[in-house]
């Protein structure tokens, strides 16, 4: 996992926290708006675990898929690699270029 996508994953597990300790914190007060606020808060939470979990599953699944296709035809995904590089490198040097 990356670093934007741990600190994304950190960020998200720490407003689930957040929401949960709210739901408990107010579990006792009475009211209309606070027992609505909190029922569309909880539906919120299950909808984004349910949310988090359909992409971990998609990510997981095409990484599994992109595992095969490579195991399966090694040097074209290094012809790839290297055609994708090619280009790349040859946009960075003709940007790099145009500044000077």
């Amino acid at each position: 996992m990356n670093k934007e996508t741990h600190a994304t994953h950190n960020d998200i597990g720490s407003l689930a926290e957040d929401a949960r300790a709210l739901m408990a914190a107010t579990a006792d007060v009475a009211g209309e708006k606070v027992g609505a606020a909190r029922n569309r808060l909880a539906s919120a939470l299950e909808r984004a675990k349910e949310i988090a979990g359909n992409v971990r599953d998609k990510a997981v699944a095409g990484a599994k898929v992109t595992d095969q296709t490579i195991r399966e035809n090694p040097y074209q995904a290094i012809a790839i690699g290297v055609g994708v590089g090619a280009i790349i490198g040859f946009m960075l040097a003709r940007r790099c270029s145009s500044r000077d």
